[in-house]
């Protein structure tokens, strides 16, 4: 039953990265799929592309926040789980796995989003999603890497590149303030995952065509067969 509860935690993490706030806010908005436009995420930064900056902003603070609270759930119901069954002489049960809870908390909250199980799991690159569960565990290096993405995109105005180089500045951060094994390798998986999200971007990048912001753009148009 202990083993149960403990998927059961690591399930309602998924079920809350999985919310589909960029799909259901554009649909009530204008009527239309944002999968069926731009890049065909349901992030904010496809949202931005595809209506406008406020609905983005909204669409940004709730999946920050769908990251945050899939890691906070588990800090809460893991001691529960604890306190319930009682501590064993298994290395899971006890306090000291809280960590690893977490990261698998995290992880599943980013699985969440990007392989939504409301939208045919599909969805959106985690960024935000990420930068959640980031500032849930350790917020010094959230606000480490949310400044290197913002530097980078006032510098580039390339929101993919302001994504990728803050995944990777996350993983530097949780080195440098020695943050436990868990949450480090939370950031090394998690922000591996997001750059492989980005692949496409990568390629465009490469080539010099990768969309900056305020910048004119295919994106807010239908997706074409070639997308």
């Amino acid at each position: 039953m202990a083993i149960a509860a403990l998927l059961g935690i690591l399930g309602l993490a998924y079920l809350l990265g999985s919310f589909p706030t960029g799909f259901l806010l554009v649909k009530a908005l204008k009527g239309i799929d944002i999968r069926d436009y731009g890049s065909g995420g349901t992030g904010a930064t496809n949202v931005l592309r595809t209506v406008g900056k406020g609905p983005a902003l909204i669409v940004f603070v709730v999946d920050l926040l769908k990251g945050s609270a899939a890691v906070w759930m588990a800090q809460w119901a893991f001691p529960l789980l604890l306190a319930h069954w009682g501590e064993s002489s298994s290395v899971v049960f006890s306090p000291g796995f809280q960590p690893w809870v977490d990261m698998l908390a995290g992880l599943m909250a980013l699985l969440g989003h990007s392989r939504s199980v409301w939208l045919g799991f599909t969805g959106g690159k985690s960024v935000a999603s990420g930068l959640g569960v980031l500032l849930a565990m350790a917020w010094p290096v959230a606000l480490g890497a949310l400044g290197v993405f913002g530097l980078t995109l006032a510098l580039s105005r390339i929101v993919s590149l302001g994504s990728m180089l803050a995944a990777l500045a996350a993983i530097l951060l949780m080195i440098l303030t020695q943050q436990p094994l868990a949450y480090t390798l939370l950031a090394l998986l998690g922000g591996g995952y997001v750059i492989l999200r980005h692949r496409g971007n990568i390629q465009r990048l490469l080539a010099g065509t990768e969309p900056r912001i305020g910048q004119s753009s295919p994106a807010s148009h239908p997706r074409s067969t070639e997308s």
